[in-house]
């Protein structure tokens, strides 16, 4: 049997902690620089994020496991 593949634009998006929690970026934070947001705004959309719930299978399947 074939050895399972990464898809890469998952693994370029999300990532696993130690604990095994997947972690991605918050959305629109780029746009938001350009336009000269204040500064609370992009504090609150600095960092990363847990994945919800409801896509946690999703992700750890394309991600392998």
């Amino acid at each position: 049997m074939p050895k399972m593949k990464t898809r890469r634009s998952a693994a370029k998006r999300f990532k696993k902690t130690g604990t095994g929690k997947l972690r991605h970026r918050r959305a629109r934070l780029v746009h938001m620089k350009a336009e000269k947001k204040p500064g609370t705004r992009l504090r609150r959309l600095a960092g990363t994020k847990d994945v919800a719930p409801g896509d946690r299978k999703r992700v750890r399947r394309m991600l392998n496991g």
